[in-house]
């Protein structure tokens, strides 16, 4: 059934007044801040932590470490072997040559040198006193090839790495006196240079980094995923939450059984406890309305029966909010107009004496949620603004409610200028069964209220906080995810029904 739109319009003009003053007022206290914007900042802090960025870095400096001992421990291995090798080859080299020019007559020793520069790449010539050499320096390996060289051949042996402009592996000798030069190509003896030892670094290297971030994920992954069933159990979610009990790894396998048995049993812990309120709540109703009748029909004094209905409907709303508690954490998310919602919350107590309610949600900001869970959750604020936000002095709660949007988040603040709470209690407020102090606990309840809120809240993909407002009261600030409209065809009203509406006024 529609609600009549005289009413209501009458109610919203009202309620638009100081609009401007209302929405700077309830802005003022905390930035909008996404869900995932503030998700991001703790991934940022945390990021340290991560035990799969932990175990790879661990791994790669581990393998990185092992790799450069390595790579010492072969140079120094093959430094002085490779220098004796290089120096007993050059050694024999002249002295074959020394010895084949020293047999050789005079003819056959022209052929022999041109045979040896032509096969051999050793080339014989004479050592002239005019020639300009520069001896052989520059690394440990040819400081070392010198002193061998020197120590085989003689202390009069030069070893040159280039005569006269020509390079080469020099090595200066005397055969029967005269002085000479036997040229060898230098490449024979040249240790593997810093290029080729970059190369097989860095290819070893790309191999052990691969093979660590292989190695962290598969020590990540079953962590990551009992991560992911744990967050699925927290959210009550048990039937997503199962893992494979199959894995080849034994420790793994014994903890993800004993998850699974201990997700099992807080389901059937959690069906038994909605079973059970269900049944408190049938078992207690009937009595309860007898109770009810039997004291207006049977109890002659007025104030006395006021007083007894009063606690039987106390009674009655106390089982409401442990229904509303032991609710499944299931919602169906659908596109819902803001405005129609609050505006079907403010239109069932605008009859209210003790609650004024100032409104500016605009008309066109549509969120994702379930609408009758929405209401619910906007109801049971202005209940508990209305028990426990009353102006000082009076006994009227005036309730401010205001929205915006940004970015991919809406806002949505509902303000009492009440007493406020102290600051060390915002933290507990939505704990369950948790009663603030006498300030704002004036009227009897289950400790349930904010606990319902912000469990529906969360359930719908938002956050609830709960701040002191600057100018005094308590401010409830709700995050919701936007739409940017709602499906065609789709009425911006509310489906809520009238009979839901009138029992939302009797409550209040």
């Amino acid at each position: 059934m529609p609600m009549p739109q005289t009413g209501a319009h009458s109610a919203f003009r009202e309620s638009q007044v100081n609009v401007e003053e209302v929405a700077a007022e309830l802005t003022m206290p905390a930035p909008l801040e996404s869900p995932e914007a503030s998700a991001k900042g703790k991934t940022r802090a945390n990021l340290g932590l991560n035990l799969f960025w932990r175990t790879f870095i661990l791994l790669a400096l581990l393998l990185a470490g092992s790799i450069l001992a390595w790579l010492q421990i072969l140079r120094v291995l093959e430094f002085e072997p490779r220098t004796l090798q290089m120096a007993q080859q050059a050694a024999s080299l002249v002295n074959l040559s020394r010895a084949a020019l020293v047999h050789a007559d005079p003819i056959a020793r022209v052929s022999l040198i041109k045979t040896m520069a032509e096969q051999e790449g050793v080339r014989i010539m004479p050592r002239e006193p005019s020639d300009r050499y520069e001896p052989l320096a520059g690394s440990a390996l040819a400081r070392r090839l010198t002193q061998e060289l020197a120590r085989r051949l003689g202390p009069d042996t030069v070893v040159a790495q280039d005569v006269n402009g020509e390079p080469g592996l020099w090595v200066g000798f005397n055969i029967n006196g005269d002085p000479n030069w036997l040229r060898m190509d230098q490449a024979r003896f040249s240790p593997a240079g810093g290029r080729t030892w970059l190369m097989w670094l860095a290819m070893v290297g790309m191999l052990s980094l691969a093979g660590a971030a292989v190695i962290a994920r598969l020590i990540n992954r079953p962590l990551k995923q009992l991560s992911h069933a744990t967050s699925r159990v927290r959210e009550g979610d048990f039937a997503a939450s199962h893992l494979d009990e199959d894995v080849t790894t034994s420790e793994v396998r014994e903890v993800n059984i004993g998850f699974n048995r201990m997700a099992e049993r807080l389901a059937k812990l959690e069906q038994d406890r909605a079973v059970m309120l269900a049944g408190i709540s049938h078992d207690l109703r009937t009595p309860l309305a007898r109770l009810r009748l039997e004291t207006e029909m049977s109890v002659a004094d007025e104030v006395a029966r006021a007083h007894m209905v009063a606690d039987i409907v106390q009674l009655d709303a106390t089982i409401d909010k442990f229904l509303d508690y032991a609710r499944p954490d299931h919602a169906t998310l659908t596109p819902v107009n803001l405005h129609g919602v609050v505006s079907s919350c403010v239109y069932a107590l605008q009859n209210h004496q003790a609650l004024q309610i100032r409104m500016s949600v605009p008309e066109d900001l549509n969120v994702q949620a379930d609408e009758v869970e929405l209401a619910r959750v906007i109801s049971n604020l202005l209940e508990n603004a209305r028990r426990y936000g009353k102006t000082q002095g009076t006994e009227i709660t005036r309730v401010d409610i205001a929205a915006r949007a940004r970015d991919e988040w809406v806002l949505l603040k509902l303000r009492d200028h009440g007493p406020g709470v102290p600051p060390e209690q915002l933290a507990s407020l939505t704990k369950p069964f948790f009663r603030g102090d006498a300030a704002r606990t004036a009227a009897a309840g289950a400790g349930l209220g904010l606990s319902i809120v912000d469990k529906t809240v969360r359930r719908m993909g938002g956050t609830l906080s709960l701040v002191n407002a600057r100018s005094g009261g308590l401010e409830a600030q709700i995050t919701l995810r936007r739409v940017a409209s709602l499906p065609p065809g789709e009425d911006p009203q509310p489906r809520l029904q009238r009979p839901s509406v009138k029992r939302q006024r009797t409550a209040a």
